[in-house]
């Protein structure tokens, strides 16, 4: 039969945080920090551990070519990420240099992010597409030779169809009118002139 300690053991509750820092880490910085986080009671702290220097960071995307400390810490209470950053900054660390984040959490983006890289891993070379026949193959090469003077472009290959039904006659515009050459003014006659003073005739 367990004692009563053993089930207190049992039921208690940790909060489980992965603490993530940016660049170098200053001596002692570790040790400080720890020293601080012990008014969240911490159940126990894993060793840092650092990443080689990687050229994108997700947990600091406007870093770039640097490496990264983290490790892994229990607590009984629970804590917030801008606890953890005034901690930092109490000790003259950067706060933009640290994160907090649940482990449970941390370790579901990494997996999404390793399933998703699975996923999308030889997309072009493991296709369902036939393979290419010698008409494919020489247009192809026909196109690598010279972009800009393959067939296509000097139009060998022309689209002369026939429709079925047989061709529309072409529609009628005014240009198909036919034209008169006689101005419509050339047969009508100017009445005389009226008589006047000057011009008693008209």
């Amino acid at each position: 039969m367990k004692t009563f300690h053993q089930y207190l053991a049992e039921s208690e509750r940790t909060y489980d945080y992965r603490i993530k820092i940016l660049g170098e880490v200053p001596p002692d910085f570790v040790k400080n920090l720890e020293e601080k986080m012990a008014q969240f009671d911490i159940v126990k702290m894993s060793r840092p551990k650092t990443t080689p220097v990687q050229k994108l960071l997700k947990d600091f995307p406007g870093a770039e070519n640097e490496s990264m400390t983290f490790m892994d810490v229990s607590f009984r209470y629970p804590a917030i990420e801008p606890q953890i950053k005034q901690l930092a900054q109490l000790l003259g660390f950067n706060p933009n240099r640290i994160t907090l984040q649940t482990a449970a959490y941390d370790d579901s983006i990494a997996k999404e992010i390793a399933d998703i890289t699975a996923q999308n891993t030889d997309l072009i070379a493991d296709t369902d597409y036939p393979a290419p026949d010698a008409e494919q193959k020489a247009l192809s090469q026909d196109y690598s030779a010279n972009p800009y003077q393959h067939a296509v472009l000097k139009n060998e290959y022309r689209s002369d169809f026939t429709v079925a039904g047989g061709k529309t006659p072409p529609a009628k515009t005014t240009n198909d009118i036919a034209q008169q050459d006689t101005s419509p003014f050339a047969n009508i006659k100017r009445p005389p002139k009226p008589a006047t003073g000057s011009h008693p005739r008209g």
